[in-house]
């Protein structure tokens, strides 16, 4: 079945943030578009605010002014649903309470035709459930967009169980021809993006209370070495951090609290005490006027070492070699393979973060994984309190020859980006074995929803594909919790290279 015609009326209920946004995309897109809010007048509000941004539009050369008064003609604030009566598609967006969507739909079941497109912009209930309560759960669909829904491009189709195949598609072209990236998923707690980027916020939060580094310092790690757009810190300040702990805790109950998505105790005790991010002033930061801006821990200037001596293959750090040799530094490959590490002149060793420790092994300093270690301006160190100074100093001196800040962090393993990305990975896995959604859906979500810089397929690809089931195996090791235990589908993609690769 092919979109909506564009004659087709669109209907949007719920007039905040969401709706509106909603609303502006179905009405530049060239449809009707009625709107209805259960609380009197906030519908012609909505209408107004709309008008102004259609307004802004036109000063940006993004809209001619005809484009605009024909938008604001096709515009139509209504005082009861009934007013809703002959629409092609009604999308919700109201209170995230799954018996106000329910009541709603079944109103609005006795007042569209058989043939309305009925969706929900739930980014965090049970698609199916809402749906459950419906004559005809067949024409129900989650039409999960991004806020704000006129700049960002990607919208989730969720299927329920019980949504036809046909209104699936129907949605989901029709949020193509709106000028929308679309990804089609199965209804799963968190659907894809919020399901997939949790571990982005945990595993950040998990180093902070190991107290393996400070918010600033993860921050600057995450965007400078890992090459994401935003820290997880400053990113939950943003979003506010009771929007994000909610989405969190969402995802666990739903999942039956799967150790795997346990939400952070630090970011509870945030949330109690009213420190919220920006919006409040104060959360990981403080924003207040005056307040001194948090630096990330960055070392002092070391020597570089002269030389270092190559064991083995550095895997996804392979670069690191060629890039030593062109900062003047000698470097020795030894001819049988003794490893993956680099020995520093004074005997100490780096090596990419692996899931261990720097405590297990004598003078061992771990490296972060860096998502292009020549484009990276910073990377991490890890060391234990039994590692040499000197083994210290030339592992800082030898990154800092490369010209990277270089942040030394607790013994953490896994430091900070490698476990990260290890189970954004094994998630991301996880969910194509359980049919939530295809792999380049996922990627392009991660990467459209949240501004990863890659998608996790495709990171994957470039690690080595049993990178990461290799990191989570040892971290699970040491943390036999659950949380870091690779899943099936990984273990089994992971063996699978392994066997091709060794047939080879």
């Amino acid at each position: 079945m092919t979109a909506l015609d564009l004659s087709s009326p669109v209907a949007v209920v719920g007039t905040g943030t969401m709706g509106q946004g909603i609303a502006q995309v179905a009405l530049v897109a060239g449809h009707p578009v009625r709107l209805y809010d259960a609380v009197a007048d906030r519908a012609r509000e909505a209408a107004a605010a709309i008008g102004a941004r259609l307004d802004r539009l036109v000063e940006k050369d993004r809209l001619t002014a005809a484009e605009r008064d024909a938008a604001r003609a096709r515009l139509t604030p209504v005082d009861d649903l009934a007013g809703l009566a002959g629409c092609a598609l009604v999308v919700e967006a109201v209170l995230e309470r799954l018996d106000v969507k329910q009541e709603l739909f079944r109103a609005l079941e006795g007042i569209v035709g058989e043939d309305c497109l009925l969706a929900t912009n739930t980014s965090s209930l049970s698609v199916t459930a809402i749906g459950g309560a419906l004559r005809n759960p067949g024409r129900f669909v989650g039409l999960h967009f991004f806020n704000p829904a006129p700049l960002l491009p990607l919208v989730e189709v969720v299927s329920g169980f019980a949504t036809d195949v046909t209104s699936a598609t129907r949605a989901y072209e029709t949020a193509r021809v709106w000028g929308k990236t679309p990804v089609a998923c199965a209804d799963t707690p968190g659907f894809i993006v919020n399901r997939i980027a949790r571990p982005f916020y945990a595993e950040a939060f998990a180093v902070y209370e190991a107290q393996g580094a400070d918010p600033a310092t993860i921050d600057a790690v995450l965007r400078e070495s890992g090459g994401f757009r935003m820290g997880a810190f400053e990113l939950t300040d943003l979003i506010g951090q009771d929007v994000n702990e909610s989405v969190t805790h969402s995802v666990w109950q739903s999942f039956f609290q799967d150790v795997r998505f346990t939400p952070s105790l630090a970011q509870r005790r945030l949330v109690e005490s009213g420190r919220l991010g920006r919006k409040t002033g104060q959360g990981w930061y403080d924003y207040r006027d005056g307040a001194d801006r948090a630096e990330p821990h960055t070392a002092e200037k070391h020597q570089p070492p002269a030389y270092v001596v190559a064991e083995g293959d550095l895997g996804p750090a392979s670069e690191l070699l060629a890039m030593i040799r062109e900062a003047g530094i000698q470097v020795r490959e030894e001819e049988e393979d003794h490893g993956t590490r680099l020995v520093l002149p004074g005997e100490g060793q780096l090596a990419l973060a692996d899931g261990q420790t720097s405590v297990e092994f004598r003078d061992v300093v771990y490296f972060d994984l860096a998502l292009d270690y020549r484009k990276a301006t910073r990377i991490a160190l890890s060391a234990s309190q039994d590692t040499s100074p000197q083994a210290l100093s030339e592992a800082i001196g030898l990154f800092q020859a490369l010209g990277k800040d270089v942040s030394v962090i607790g013994d953490v393993p896994g430091m900070i980006v490698a476990r990260t990305v290890a189970r954004i990975v094994d998630l991301a896995h996880d969910a194509v074995a359980k049919g939530v959604a295809t792999e380049e859906d996922i990627d392009t979500a991660m990467r459209l929803g949240v501004n990863y810089p890659l998608g996790p397929f495709e990171w994957s690809r470039r690690l080595g594909r049993s990178w990461a089931c290799s990191l989570l195996d040892d971290l699970h090791q040491r943390d036999p919790s659950g949380r870091y235990a690779p899943s099936l589908a990984l273990y089994r993609h992971s063996y699978a290279t392994e066997k091709r690769e060794g047939a080879s």
